[in-house]
């Protein structure tokens, strides 16, 4: 437990900072080499992260640091991964809907996560052992532990009575909608619900979606957390390919075509 609330103390603290930032309108963007956008609350928020992970002893992958060659990596059993605001096209455009990620992997596999809102302070934690929770951070500040105990455990609703695909509100193309359709029935045609970031993970991971399909590139970083919530809330996130778990730490950090259900 005292893992989860060092990554927890790490995503509020890095998401007061963003949100100082977003609410500011003080935003410096730029264009890394792949032409993605990272501004200046992505580089504040990872230091922030990677200064409170570092005393954990545990070596960290970030996005913002992720030219750590592989014949480094792969020797790593254990590992910290790291978005330190995901969803950053949805901070520039001031929708609200970004969050700070931080998982931990042992093996190529996560077993812990947590997804931290800045806007909606909403709290989504999840690790082995313990299961997966939701909480506000609204009224309790950086109260780790009232935090971590007016938590709710997921999924706080029965996914099965809910007729709602969760899907990307940037990325939506034809392969997504073939594939809802190949899903529904002729009497059954799904609600979608466009939501940024690993937001969409944690619909899944509450019960308030039945699924969420993804086609088109991810890193790992944007779903490592996700895949230890919804793992650890009863769900599961497997390649659409030949159904295997997404594994983690890999040479190539892009994630194959994928579905949480």
């Amino acid at each position: 437990m005292d893992l989860v609330k060092t990554a927890i103390k790490a995503a509020i603290t890095s998401g007061v900072e963003i949100n100082i930032l977003y609410k500011s309108g003080y935003i410096e963007t730029k264009f890394k080499k792949d032409k993605s956008p990272v501004t200046n609350a992505d580089l504040v928020s990872n230091k922030i992260i990677i200064d409170h992970l570092r005393s954990t002893g545990i070596p960290i992958l970030s996005e913002e640091n992720k030219a750590i060659p592989y014949s480094e990596r792969k020797s790593w059993d254990r590992l910290w991964i790291v978005d330190p605001l995901d969803g950053t096209k949805e901070f520039i455009k001031g929708n609200g809907e970004f969050t700070v990620n931080i998982a931990l992997v042992n093996n190529n596999k996560p077993v812990l996560g947590v997804i931290y809102a800045p806007v909606t302070k909403e709290l989504y934690f999840g690790s082995s052992g313990i299961g997966s929770f939701k909480a506000n951070a609204e009224d309790a500040g950086q109260d780790i532990e009232i935090i971590v105990d007016s938590a709710q455990k997921l999924p706080s609703s029965d996914q099965n009575s809910i007729n709602i695909v969760a899907v990307s509100r940037s990325h939506m193309n034809k392969a997504t909608e073939d594939y809802i359709r190949s899903r529904s029935g002729v009497s059954e045609k799904p609600i979608l619900v466009s939501r940024g970031s690993s937001l969409k993970i944690c619909m899944v991971a509450e019960g308030n979606a039945r699924y969420y399909p993804r086609f088109g590139p991810t890193m790992e970083w944007d779903i490592a957390a996700g895949h230890a919530i919804a793992k650890y809330a009863g769900k599961t996130i497997r390649r659409i390919d030949n159904r295997g778990e997404i594994s983690y730490n890999k040479e190539n950090l892009l994630n194959p075509d994928f579905i949480v259900e």
